[in-house]
């Protein structure tokens, strides 16, 4: 068995317990480049680590996304370094102890894992990578006199349109990111669902919940340029008038170790 690790970059308690998982498995175990120079020994890029069996990501949710965009299909857990930890449910106390024993259930081949939806935007020529959290149709600038003229499509039928700073498309996991700070309701992760929210829409329609099953197409026009955003890192311009499409990807996410506690983690929210 092959296990890789992601640990956050330029912290050094994330490359100490990195290291520790290292020393405690009985297995290969494979750092990511920069964690790997942190260890000084030898790693894989992180758009490799979809080699290994198992992925572990150390540090915050910014680190587990970082960890998920290279390792595909492959079971992802994460260990929480930082303040609310959605999508990491290991404490780092716990953190040799629980990998030891993910990894013991993996080999043994009943390990549990959970599945959940990411999101893909697709244009004239080109395709982001998947998106765990949500994809953003905006324009360059946000607020008073920039923005963009959106049209919203679902499956053909025209949803909403007009002036707004963006349209977000979000997952249940990206539901408490980015959608909650536009004013986008809260979605478990157990519900088959895709959110679509305006950015500051003037005269818009509320946030839309549809299954993932439905396709998004958004229509930006009245600027000379846009972009579209993936997980707040992964970027793409476009020039308007363009159209974007959004809809599931077909590679979702595996996440392996200890059952995620949603409500605890808005507890840290307060």
């Amino acid at each position: 068995m092959r296990v890789g690790i992601v640990a956050q970059k330029d912290n050094p308690r994330a490359a100490a317990l990195a290291g520790d998982i290292r020393e405690a498995l009985s297995v290969e175990v494979v750092p990511d480049a920069a964690t790997a120079a942190a260890l000084d020994v030898d790693g894989l890029p992180v758009d490799e680590m979809d080699a290994c069996d198992l992925v572990v990501s150390i540090g915050g949710d910014g680190t587990f996304l970082f960890a998920a965009r290279g390792a595909g299909d492959t079971p992802l857990m994460g260990v929480n370094l930082g303040e609310v930890g959605f999508l990491n449910a290991t404490a780092p106390d716990d953190a040799v102890g629980t990998v030891a024993r993910v990894v013991e259930r993996h080999q043994a081949g009943d390990a549990a894992v959970l599945t959940m939806p990411r999101v893909q935007a697709t244009g004239e020529g080109w395709t982001l990578p998947p998106s765990l959290n949500e994809v953003v149709v905006m324009g360059t600038q946000r607020g008073h006199g920039n923005g963009v003229e959106t049209e919203v499509r679902v499956d053909g039928a025209r949803y909403s349109g007009g002036q707004a700073d963006g349209v977000l498309v979000s997952t249940p996991t990206g539901s408490t990111a980015y959608n909650l700070s536009e004013g986008g309701p809260l979605v478990h992760p157990s519900t088959d669902a895709l959110v679509v929210t305006e950015m500051c829409a003037r005269g818009g329609m509320p946030p839309l919940v549809l299954r993932t099953d439905r396709t998004v197409r958004v229509r930006v026009d009245g600027a000379d340029e846009a972009v579209v955003v993936g997980d707040g890192r992964l970027t793409r311009e476009i020039e308007p008038p363009a159209e974007v499409t959004v809809r599931r990807s077909e590679t979702p996410l595996r996440i392996a170790g200890p059952d995620l506690d949603f409500f605890a983690a808005l507890g840290k929210l307060d």
